[in-house]
């Protein structure tokens, strides 16, 4: 009988499918974002999934489970974005995975966010988390990990995972995976050779092009366009994949191939967050939605092994 996991704040699914890989079982998702809901529902049984905004769910409807996760919203402690944490409505949404966990009581609880929440406000949101799990009779673990340092994804994604335990003897005999750098290089990734759709290359009578084209030189090299200027990105790395893709165009990290200069396409930036190869999005999914998809999700690989480590705890 496999450990059943609910999963909140469930986007496309990246911790659901770590979990499963790992061998959990989802019995309950969560996710508000319509969008969001029909790719997750392209590519698991969503006969669970739920699509409502949380605040409205009764816990009562949530199955007894082992295992709670959720990669709770990160914008309102990420340097990207304006830092108001609690005092964000997205922020508070924290409040509803404390009002899970104290119905629910599961075994463990499995939270990921940006690593600067570990310093948000001199770390004092981090404290306010760590304070509320204990209160609820836990015991807290966590770690901050860097993709490329610890899976084959040469990915530059540093995140803080949080993993509690009811049981003080369970949170002794966790531990987080120790670190195992990527063999991957970037041109793994993607083939210069290959002609993709022309939306995606930028046309040679833009704005931009011009900038582009002397900036952006090297094949198999990653670019990224900032606020002040265009940038080769650390060589055989991806740049940290964000959600603003979906909302500012030009976020979307860029290289040069044969045929011209051109953002990566939404299934290649999958793979830079291991997501399989028979992962779709449905008819209906904008091509903005999907770089949105993509940059609000995690990568696979590193959930699955810390995954690996929590059903440890359960098979002693």
């Amino acid at each position: 009988m496999k450990i059943k996991i609910a999963s909140m704040f469930a986007g496309i699914g990246g911790i659901d499918l770590g979990f499963n890989k790992a061998g959990f079982e989802t019995v309950w998702a969560n996710e508000i974002d319509k969008y969001a809901c029909k790719t997750y529902a392209e590519n698991f049984d969503n006969s669970y999934l739920v699509e409502d905004d949380i605040r409205n769910i009764n816990t009562q409807d949530i199955p007894d489970i082992d295992v709670l996760t959720a990669g709770f919203p990160c914008q309102p402690f990420s340097i990207a974005g304006k830092q108001q944490g609690f005092n964000d409505e997205r922020g508070q949404l924290f409040y509803q995975i404390e009002r899970v966990v104290k119905d629910k009581k599961p075994r463990v609880v499995f939270l990921e966010n940006v690593s600067n929440l570990g310093n948000h406000n001199n770390g004092k949101s981090f404290e306010k988390i760590f304070i509320s799990l204990t209160q609820l009779g836990y015991t807290i673990r966590y770690a901050f990990m860097n993709v490329y340092e610890y899976t084959n994804i040469p990915q530059n994604r540093d995140r803080i995972y949080i993993v509690a335990f009811r049981d003080y003897d369970d949170s002794c005999k966790f531990k987080f995976p120790d670190k195992s750098n990527t063999t991957k290089t970037v041109n793994q990734f993607f083939d210069i050779n290959q002609k993709h759709n022309d939306c995606y290359y930028y046309k040679e009578n833009s704005s931009l092009f011009n900038a582009l084209n002397k900036k952006v030189v090297e094949f198999y090299r990653i670019y990224k366009i900032k606020d002040n200027g265009i940038f080769p990105f650390t060589k055989d790395l991806c740049p940290t994949l964000t959600a603003n893709m979906g909302t500012f165009p030009n976020r979307v990290p860029i290289i040069r191939d044969i045929f011209g200069i051109r953002k990566l396409t939404p299934y290649e930036l999958l793979a830079f967050q291991g997501f399989p190869n028979d992962y779709k999005f449905p008819k209906g999914i904008s091509l903005n939605q999907a770089y949105k998809q993509i940059g609000n999700s995690v990568c696979v690989p590193i959930i699955e092994i810390i995954a690996k480590e929590i059903i440890k705890i359960f098979e002693n």
